[in-house]
């Protein structure tokens, strides 16, 4: 945990300050709580003003978040395989009543899904943007020359068309990097899975979408279908491995901030 007045430092065991605002503390009169300058809880970095402050709360809320994309994409795949189902038998030429009252089932299913799914997305995408700055800018204080790219890319680079398919990942490997404990980086592997999965599940749910608009057959939405439900599992896939990331990310910036005082660059 970190220091709750400098938010600069790991807090001492068993305490709420660092051992240098415990020491302030102890010297001011009457014992009351001297606040540090400005200086001490901003380092020069190279990308502007940084300093640290815990990531966990935010950290533990998007994994949260990320936990409800996962319930709302179960629930579409369960829309996925009734389309999927119905659109069979259609295709087949089965137009019995019963499998038109399936077909109007499985079509509010659908839109039922696509709206939770939105809604949990958008929710996600603002709390992990957050979360994701806050890391960044924690992640200059632990190295201040580790960024190859500007800060301002911690969050456009998400929105920028065909750069968003690799910017992300190296403002992630670059915060892994200064995050890591000790004097050498950890694997990539994980950072590497989670970002394929998910550009795996982006063009996947694109291409399905695209397919299924412009379906006019049975058997045409027999087959996007199946391309969106392909495109649901991975997304689960790669929603599991992110919050992974980012339970392991924000545990890394945690257990460095432990480790004392961050050197100032110079």
């Amino acid at each position: 945990m970190l220091c709750i007045r400098c938010r600069q430092f790991g807090a001492a065991s068993g305490g709420s300050l660092c051992a240098n605002c415990a020491t302030a503390s102890a010297a001011a009169p009457g014992g009351l709580p001297v606040a540090p300058p400005l200086g001490d809880t901003q380092l020069p970095s190279p990308h502007g003003p940084a300093w640290l402050r815990s990531p966990v709360g935010l950290g533990k809320a998007a994994a949260a978040l990320l936990g409800l994309v996962i319930a709302t994409d179960l629930f579409a795949i369960w829309a996925d395989v009734t389309m999927y189902d119905v659109t069979g038998r259609i295709a087949d030429g089965d137009i019995s009543a019963a499998v038109r009252r399936q077909a109007d089932h499985a079509d509010s299913l659908y839109s039922v899904a696509g709206i939770a799914q939105t809604g949990a997305l958008i929710a996600t995408i603002v709390v992990y943007l957050i979360w994701f700055q806050r890391v960044r800018v924690n992640g200059e204080v632990f190295s201040p020359s580790g960024h190859s790219m500007k800060r301002g890319w911690t969050c456009w680079s998400w929105f920028v068309p065909i750069v968003n398919f690799w910017f992300p990942r190296r403002v992630m490997v670059d915060i892994w990097d200064a995050s890591s404990p000790g004097e050498r980086s950890r694997s990539h592997g994980l950072v590497n899975a989670w970002w394929t999965l998910w550009v795996v599940a982006l063009l996947a749910g694109r291409a399905g979408s695209n397919q299924y608009r412009k379906a006019d057959t049975a058997q045409e939405l027999h087959d996007a279908s199946a391309q969106i439900l392909f495109a649901d599992v991975i997304d689960i896939a790669a929603a599991v491995l992110a919050i992974l990331v980012v339970l392991r990310l924000t545990g890394m910036q945690n257990e460095k901030a432990q480790q004392g005082p961050v050197p100032v660059a110079v």
